[in-house]
């Protein structure tokens, strides 16, 4: 089992049904997700700062992912391109920005 891992806020987590769908994929196309090594600085670089928000970690497998690098950052980033069943999602672990409003990887969080 590989883990992604996608952040988003605990009330969008807690309205999902069977399968989590973010306000962002009908626009996008794809859920925004991490490795590992990316989560403390696209998190901080993109939603630094702000609160209420829960860090899903994803079992990767039968999962249609694409691992691309869309905005030219020099690196690919995973893609869902669909929604993630709920059983996909192994840990929800609170993701508190620190008092900077950088955020860092939650020691509860499975890796």
């Amino acid at each position: 089992m590989g883990l992604i891992y996608h952040w988003c806020r605990e009330v969008d987590w807690q309205a999902s049904g069977m399968d989590y769908e973010p306000p962002g994929l009908g626009v996008d196309g794809f859920i925004h997700c991490s490795y590992r090594h990316q989560v403390e600085s696209t998190a901080t670089a993109v939603d630094g700062g702000r609160d209420a928000l829960v860090l899903l970690c994803i079992d990767e497998d039968d999962l249609p992912i694409v691992s691309e690098d869309c905005y030219e950052l020099g690196e690919p980033y995973p893609h869902i391109y669909g929604s993630i069943p709920v059983g996909s999602v192994v840990a929800v672990v609170p993701f508190p920005p620190s008092a900077d409003g950088s955020f860092s990887f939650p020691p509860t969080a499975p890796v």
